[in-house]
């Protein structure tokens, strides 16, 4: 006897929809036909950029005493954003905000962050800061970006983040594996660490 779906066929799901489901995230992307594992990624970097960084620094430094991470936009307003601009400036690229798109039925709606460059960055915020969730609702993300753009990348990445933690996934398109690393990266801790990964992904 075969196991009841997770997605029900002739319905609609928007991405927050993935977020909502209790499922594991190994059951949902089977059902989208991926595979699912945790282990340390091995991700791009570009170092040399002591002084970005350090600018960057006081300025996210500044923003946690002035703001209260009570929302969603706080934390995207005074950390996320600022972050990404940053990096965006590095790499000479655009970001896009809430990045519209639509797959399927059970792929489509607005992806937080997603900076092209010929690499595909993907970046959401974690709703309700819960990361778990999060990062089912970025691999479901990652999987749709990949049938979305045109990249010859066999490789895209993607982040998901509370704003002060970083996790990051890898999605090998051939594969169609998604791979979630079980390091997080903290804010304002090692925000140097975050921009060589985040300017190394846009960079190799």
């Amino acid at each position: 006897m075969s196991r009841p779906r997770i997605i029900q066929p002739g319905q609609s799901y928007t991405f927050s929809k993935y977020f909502e489901l209790p499922f594991s995230p190994e059951d949902i992307l089977a059902e989208l036909g991926c595979t699912y594992e945790r282990e340390r990624l091995q991700l791009p970097r570009t170092e040399s950029l002591d002084k970005q960084t350090q600018q960057l620094q006081q300025l996210i430094e500044r923003n946690l005493r002035r703001v209260k991470l009570l929302s969603e936009d706080a934390r995207k307003q005074a950390i996320i954003a600022p972050i990404l601009l940053e990096v965006c400036e590095i790499a000479q690229t655009q970001l896009n905000i809430e990045y519209a798109i639509n797959v399927s039925d059970q792929l489509k709606g607005n992806l937080d962050y997603y900076i092209d460059k010929g690499k595909g960055l993907l970046v959401i915020e974690a709703k309700q800061a819960d990361l778990s969730r999060g990062f089912t609702q970025l691999a479901v993300e990652l999987i749709a970006l990949s049938e979305w753009i045109n990249l010859d990348k066999p490789i895209i990445y993607g982040a998901v983040t509370t704003g002060e933690d970083w996790r990051f996934a890898r999605y090998n398109r051939q594969e169609k594996q998604i791979t979630e690393d079980w390091k997080l990266y903290r804010v304002p801790e090692e925000l140097p660490e975050l921009i060589e990964i985040l300017v190394g992904i846009l960079s190799n």
